[in-house]
């Protein structure tokens, strides 16, 4: 045992080592039966929780759709009318970044892998003034509905028609990921039925933001980011009491070897290092606030660059706090499964089932409590998804039936357009969530991977030929 262990240390580096140790550990320890499942599911009163947030969600969409003044053209429907405050839009910029999917994935990877990635949050600060100073005077400056007409003012329209195509390609595949993905695995660990699930989702979601536009967007992002927010923090706190204190949380993950944030590494094939996660997160990052399209008219719905910038740096806080809590609450999670780690004792099947594994198991007993966990998850959902659609709408109007077709709505038609433009888009990317889980299409590892080949290609593309042409001037 002794030889086999000296020659893992030489092939992997120490944090591996640690982590065979840990599994040792666990295999030694049968699980206590605290820590196994109790058997609470999802009660009237978690459902009662979860359907206040889709109604009062709808109910941004009605007010914003049929009680507010009317969108007239297709501007006042994708970007707002330009009029939105500077907080809301903050918020539901940073809403729109932080996914059911990285909600339910980093405490599970602060688990398996200890807080090394946490360190993307310092990402976060170098991209705002990169946006701030290069990107946001070009944007606010031009005000175009679709980032990709750049494309053609300093290309030529292929360029932007290649660019826009990939983008709308590349979003329709996305939001069916972001919705099922979450939604699977919390119907392993709730009993939330998943087809139910992901219906209202999109009912939802297509709802409000074909009706109300970029408004309803924002207003209903605001308040599901307060929702999101509230119910982390809620868990947190609750968890961090049942685990038995912060020096307890710390302890374990010291001695566990997670507490990692200084990796400088530069071997390549290393998970992760403090080099690829600040480096690569800083270029993740530039993707989402330079050159993405949901964002770009976020900021256009604002009048001022001062309140973009304002909101470029409330976001980033935001998205620290969150990313924060999220790796906390794995560090919860570690003190938590110190004895009985529920992936190998086989309790869950996935990692990102562990963190509703703990709201289920331990906090269960609190009427709401898991209604409100799943709350939060599907606010992130919604937000990502109405964004999306709303962007859509944008690129499609703006570059392919207005710059490709040569067709001009009339002024009191366009945002009657955009309208049903985002609603059909809804629609495309609902049946293909469907047929994925009714097996008519069945996505393989290698499939993902390419698809976030063609999602990093179409951000990293259009960003660098942003860079190039903003950097010429």
């Amino acid at each position: 045992m002794t030889d086999y262990k000296d020659f893992i240390v030489q092939v992997f580096d120490m944090r591996t080592v640690l982590e065979l140790e840990r599994i040792n550990i666990v295999d030694n320890n049968e699980c206590s039966s605290d820590h196994k499942q109790n058997g609470n599911v999802f009660g009237w009163a978690d459902y009662s929780v979860l359907i206040t947030m889709l109604v009062v969600s709808c109910g941004v969409g009605v007010f914003y759709g049929f009680f507010s003044k009317k969108d007239e053209t297709s501007d006042d429907f994708l970007l707002g009318g330009c009029t939105m405050g500077t907080l809301p839009m903050a918020l539901s910029l940073a809403a729109s970044f932080i996914t059911a999917i990285e909600l339910l994935g980093n405490p599970a990877e602060m688990y398996l892998y200890g807080s090394q990635f946490w360190m993307i949050c310092i990402a976060f600060l170098l991209v705002v003034p990169i946006t701030s100073k290069f990107y946001l005077p070009v944007f606010m400056k031009l005000r175009l509905t679709s980032s990709y007409e750049y494309l053609e003012k300093r290309f030529n329209s292929k360029i932007r028609l290649l660019a826009s195509g990939l983008y709308i390609l590349q979003m329709v595949f996305y939001t069916s990921v972001a919705v099922y993905a979450p939604a699977l695995a919390l119907s392993h660990v709730t009993g939330l039925n998943v087809y139910v699930a992901v219906t209202v989702v999109y009912v939802v979601c297509i709802f409000y933001a074909s009706q109300g536009g970029m408004k309803a967007v924002i207003m209903t992002d605001t308040f599901q980011a307060a929702v999101l927010v509230a119910s982390i923090l809620i868990i947190l706190y609750l968890g961090e009491q049942y685990v038995g204190g912060t020096e307890i949380i710390w302890s374990e993950n010291f001695h566990t070897g997670r507490l990692e944030i200084f990796n400088m590494n530069p071997n390549l094939t290393v998970r992760h290092s403090f080099w690829s996660v600040i480096i690569g997160g800083m270029f993740y990052w530039m993707s989402m606030f330079c050159s993405n399209q949901a964002s770009i008219q976020k900021y256009l719905s604002v009048e001022t660059i001062s309140q973009v910038r304002r909101a470029l740096w409330t976001s980033s806080f935001g998205l620290i706090l969150v990313y924060t809590v999220n790796f906390y609450m794995g560090m919860v999670l570690v003190a938590h499964y110190r004895n009985c780690d529920p992936l190998k004792s086989k309790e869950i099947s996935a990692s990102d089932e562990i963190l509703p594994l703990y709201i289920v198991s331990k906090m269960g007993h609190l009427k709401g409590m898991a209604g409100f966990f799943v709350a939060g998850i599907f606010a992130a959902s919604l937000g990502t998804v109405a964004s999306a659609l709303n962007s859509l709408s944008a690129v499609t109007c703006s570059d392919f039936i207005n710059g490709a077709f040569g067709i001009t709505f009339a002024e009191n038609k366009g945002a009657l357009w955009a309208k049903w433009i985002s609603f059909v888009y809804g629609l495309i990317s609902f049946a293909l969530l469907l047929a994925v889980v009714y097996d008519f299409l069945t996505p393989n590892p290698t499939d993902l991977d390419q698809f976030l080949f063609l999602a990093r290609f179409v951000f990293d593309n259009t960003l660098d030929k942003y860079a190039v042409e903003l950097l010429k001037k």
